[in-house]
């Protein structure tokens, strides 16, 4: 077996993770050296436990060359494609961090994780502010070109796929679970678009189910590929804030969307707007950081309010107070201060060109 074979097999053992397959890479000059040494020279010459480099050997022998062979056939016939930390078509932004996977397993359009990323990821049990807001930052910023890197967890996570799969530049979700394994299971149709029209992406071999100890692994993966993490919604105690601390302990962007100070959904960002995480209040915001990223006529995709052609001064003015966030008929009165019948229809024509949605109980946001 060559380098790579052997590295594919060593993920499959039982017992061996990153930091086991860190100290063979190290201390061996290759990998396919464990084959040759005996159960004493390979604890001496790579600093394994003796338990662990026997347990290593044992495996290795009831795999065999040939098992392994079918092994890696059979992920080809699953459609699920591999690349190591040493393929020249491993993302470099995730290959220089402190813990790059060794191995990434793939379904979909590999080339994506080649693009410019931006992360987005926040609370699995969002207002409905924080969903729009999320599915519309997303779409936009794919239109521009940049992919669109979450967790394909509930809530935000969901939304932003959703958001980034109208855009050319695409989405990417991070597993944390094997490529095989869907989680959570009522995220099937949304796995199953990401699989044909962007990239699913996971560091665990198959049959891995998802469990609490395997997210925060999975948020390193997420932070590594991006040039920047925006959190939408997050508590004070959030996995979003994860994320975030991984992103700038690896010198990458962070931004946060701002949200009411009485939701407590809105503490975590709003906290990592105070230690300096820029405020988002609109995809612009994020996009003029990347402009060496992205083309013109991507940027053209991003229009401001002002700038819409063939609204009144009035309707401008409920579509630009909905920008901060849903807003009930009460509230749009005493904002506005129209009168009730001149309200319903300015509200009536925004309706019908579909600049803004009605959710349930009259309360009004933009899409």
């Amino acid at each position: 077996m060559d380098n790579r074979s052997m590295l594919f097999a060593l993920h499959h053992m039982e017992g061996v993770g990153w930091k086991t397959i860190s100290l063979l890479v190290r201390q061996l000059e290759r990998l396919h050296d464990i084959a040759r040494l005996d159960e004493e020279a390979l604890a001496m010459r790579s600093g394994l436990p003796r338990s662990k480099a026997r347990a290593v050997r044992e495996q290795l022998a009831r795999m065999g060359a040939g098992e392994v062979e079918r092994l890696e056939q059979s992920y080809a016939n699953d459609g699920i494609g591999w690349v190591t930390v040493w393929d020249k078509a491993y993302p470099q932004w995730l290959k220089h961090t402190a813990q790059p996977p060794w191995i990434l397993y793939y379904r979909g359009n590999w080339q994506l994780a080649q693009k410019p990323c931006l992360a987005m990821v926040g609370t699995r049990t969002p207002t409905a502010y924080g969903k729009l807001t999320a599915e519309r930052l997303a779409r936009e910023v794919a239109e521009a070109g940049l992919c669109v890197v979450s967790g394909l967890a509930r809530g935000i996570d969901s939304a932003a796929h959703t958001g980034a799969l109208s855009g050319p530049g695409g989405t990417i979700a991070v597993l944390g679970c094997s490529i095989d394994v869907v989680y959570p299971p009522e995220n099937k149709p949304l796995y199953r678009q990401i699989s044909e029209r962007g990239l699913l992406l996971s560091e665990y071999p198959r049959r891995t189910k998802a469990h609490p100890g395997l997210f925060p692994q999975r948020n390193r993966i997420i932070a590594g590929l991006s040039l920047g993490v925006v959190v939408v919604e997050a508590a004070e105690k959030s996995g979003s804030l994860i994320t975030a601390d991984l992103a700038l302990e690896n010198s990458r962007d962070v931004f946060a969307v701002p949200g009411p100070i009485s939701s407590p959904k809105s503490r975590g960002a709003l906290r990592l707007i105070q230690q300096g995480a820029k405020l988002v209040a609109g995809a612009e915001d994020i996009l003029e950081e990347y402009a060496r990223w992205i083309s013109m006529d991507g940027m053209a995709h991003i229009k401001h309010t002002a700038d819409e052609p063939g609204l009144t001064r009035d309707q401008q003015t409920v579509v630009e107070l909905l920008e901060h966030g849903p807003m009930s008929v009460d509230e749009l009165l005493a904002r506005t201060q129209f009168t009730f019948g001149h309200l319903h229809s300015v509200l009536i024509h925004l309706l019908m060109i579909k600049r803004i949605v009605e959710l349930p109980g009259s309360v009004y946001s933009v899409p």
